[in-house]
């Protein structure tokens, strides 16, 4: 039995540099998908927003078939995340090298097809592929699981915190700086050359055949036969609409409301994951699932109605309480929800079950809201000539807000409703 066939075995001592790992891991995305925005408008490019944030639903509907067909039955885990990281960081390296106020002068440009557009979606085919793998790398070299995996991945939340520290903070001219790409591409560098003298994880599905229904999940499609299931994937859906708006608008509206250094106050939210990770266990036994999902949704209808309400006087800490409750938001709604899934699917169909939840959620649902939010934008945002003949953009944010969190009140009310938690057996 080769060393790529052979099974990866826990290390005691692996824990630092799987710590390590996943901080760069996340380092690399936390340090432009918040503060893109920022560069974005200062170039004239706001445009492409939509587009922009569409790239990575796009690459993680794609990615389960790259890592299922490719990665996943022939080659080492680490060397695959390697690869993918410097490629990636390749493609980073060239966005503020073609895309420059120069280039774009004059132009207006709303076009997918737009090289910058491009450039980010050959770096997001190449980055999501590697959230699976940094886990599967992680998860293969622990000797406790349950006990040292959060460790693991709060340290990448720790990474996006520091990723917004540090583009916010320390780069000339913040977050409209085209450096947060450098930094990018510098971050990606190091994780690509790290992750070779990483412990060796071989391919996990090294001689097995898989089909594509398999990798996307979609053999767990016949789980949608279970009512409550169904409903509960209808609801995941619908939810992730809203949660992009969040990711792709709300940089924008700190700007507008008058905060200073708008990419370090985003990271108050990854601040507040780390609290609401560490309460977790104890609070998931008193509540059970459904009350977890369900403030997790009812904490985006507070989340967008506080954006609402803070819009018109530009209300500094409604703003700051919005961002406050994305630790309610994201962990209450998605480890809550992977938890369901593992606990209400049989274990035959479980992986799969897992791959199309993220499909549904973190690609067709985050997807839809890029969409979507772009369109209400639009929708509320009036252009007007001043007296000297510039023109003026405003934006109505109230507005702009109002509507995702009707549609979250909207969706919370009916998983209250009509989801039903299974009990345990010997409850009453």
């Amino acid at each position: 039995m080769t060393s790529s066939s052979a099974s990866a075995k826990p290390s005691a001592g692996a824990l630092p540099v799987l710590s390590a790992m996943m901080f760069l891991q996340f380092f690399v995305w936390g340090a432009w998908y918040v503060p893109v925005t920022g560069w974005l408008n200062d170039l004239g490019l706001g445009g492409l927003t939509v587009w922009v944030f569409s790239v990575c639903p796009i690459a993680a509907i794609v990615s389960p078939i790259f890592l299922g067909m490719i990665a996943d039955r022939f080659f080492a885990s680490q060397k695959v995340l390697g690869i993918l990281h410097l490629v990636g960081a390749v493609f980073m390296f060239l966005i503020p090298t073609m895309i420059t106020k120069d280039s774009v002068a004059g132009t207006a440009p709303t076009s997918f097809w737009h090289p910058c557009v491009l450039l980010m979606l050959g770096h997001a085919l190449c980055y999501m592929p590697t959230l699976a793998l940094s886990s599967s790398v992680a998860l293969a070299h622990l000797t406790s699981v349950e006990k040292q995996f959060p460790i693991v991945r709060v340290s990448g939340t720790i990474g996006w915190i520091i990723a917004g520290l540090v583009v916010s903070m320390l780069l000339p001219g913040g977050d409209k700086s085209p450096w947060q790409f450098y930094l990018v591409g510098i971050a990606g560098v190091a994780l690509g050359f790290m992750s070779f003298a990483l412990p060796n994880t071989p391919p996990p599905l090294a001689g097995k055949k898989v089909g594509v229904g398999q990798l996307l999940g979609l053999d767990a499609i016949s789980l949608l036969k279970n009512p409550q299931f169904a409903l509960f994937m209808l609801c995941s859906l619908l939810i992730c609409i809203p949660l992009s708006g969040y990711y792709q608008q709300a940089r924008n509206f700190v700007d507008f409301s008058g905060l200073a250094d708008p990419a370090f106050k985003m990271t108050f939210g990854q601040m507040s994951e780390v609290f609401f990770m560490a309460i977790m266990p104890l609070i998931i036994v008193r509540l059970g699932v459904k009350k977890m999902l369900l403030f997790g949704m009812l904490a985006w209808v507070a989340r967008y109605g506080l954006f609402a309400l803070g819009a018109p006087d530009k209300v500094a800490w409604m703003v700051i309480g919005g961002i406050l409750l994305h630790g309610i938001c994201y962990d209450f709604f998605f480890v809550a929800g992977q938890i369901y899934v593992d606990k209400d699917t049989p274990h035959e169909v479980r992986g799969q079950a897992q791959s199309f939840f993220v499909l549904i959620t973190q690609g067709v649902g985050m997807l839809i809201g890029a969409q979507a939010i772009n369109w209400l934008v639009g929708k509320n945002t009036t252009i007007t000539e001043t007296v000297g003949g510039a023109k003026e953009v405003v934006f109505n944010w109230q507005q702009i807000w109002f509507w995702p969190a009707m549609f979250a009140a909207v969706i919370a009310v009916i998983f209250f409703v009509f989801f039903k938690e299974k009990k345990a057996a010997g409850a009453k």
